[in-house]
């Protein structure tokens, strides 16, 4: 039987959430960049007994909270996600085991059987965000799709959607005519644009 990606795609507004990242290496800096990457206003603390250069001076760009101390259960309270990304195998997999008793979406880096959640690649152009997906398998896969939809994506999409939405604001009526006119609209334009590659 053919694999299949069953994870469930969402976008979470993590100004809203408590993120915790366990470590103050390489891979905690590397996490740490790729979530202010797309979201700067994260609320995001750190926790580990030391911090590198470069990592200290991420989070101190982004104004994230840097606690100098071991790993122990009590830093989850209050967190939503944990992200943990120690050099210690069994402190990462003890730190999924607390999470998991109290109900707190956790990723292990590189360790894809203690992940509630990954941290794919990543397309943005203004309103419009594109997440991608390889179920854990392939990092390198999901980055080169990345840099793929970055070039295809025209730098004009956001303009196009903030039109989409001031049209929309100028419909009357119920919640189902406004979903069907607006079908109509962009069927039009996805019907242009093929018919455009097809002559092409």
């Amino acid at each position: 039987m053919k694999e299949r990606n069953n994870l469930y795609p969402i976008f979470l507004k993590v100004r809203q959430l408590h993120i915790l990242i366990v470590g103050g290496g390489l891979v905690a800096e590397e996490k740490l960049r790729f979530l202010t990457k797309s979201s700067p206003d994260a609320q995001v603390s750190m926790v580990a007994p030391m911090f590198r250069k470069g990592t200290r001076e991420l989070a101190d760009q982004f104004g994230v909270e840097r606690i100098e101390d071991h790993y122990h259960p009590g830093y989850l309270k209050g967190k939503h996600m944990v992200i943990a990304t120690t050099d210690n195998p069994d402190v990462n997999i003890q730190i999924y085991k607390d999470c998991r008793e109290r109900d707190k979406l956790v990723n292990v880096a590189d360790n894809p059987p203690y992940c509630d959640f990954y941290m794919g690649g990543i397309v943005t152009k203004g309103n419009v965000k594109v997440a991608i997906s390889t179920n854990g398998k392939s990092p390198t896969t999901a980055k080169r799709l990345r840099q793929f939809f970055e070039g295809v994506l025209p730098e004009d999409i956001d303009q196009m959607v903030k039109n989409l939405n001031a049209y929309r604001d100028t419909l009357k009526g119920d919640f189902e005519y406004k979903v069907h006119k607006m079908n109509q609209v962009t069927e039009a334009l996805v019907e242009k644009k093929v018919n455009t590659a097809q002559g092409s």
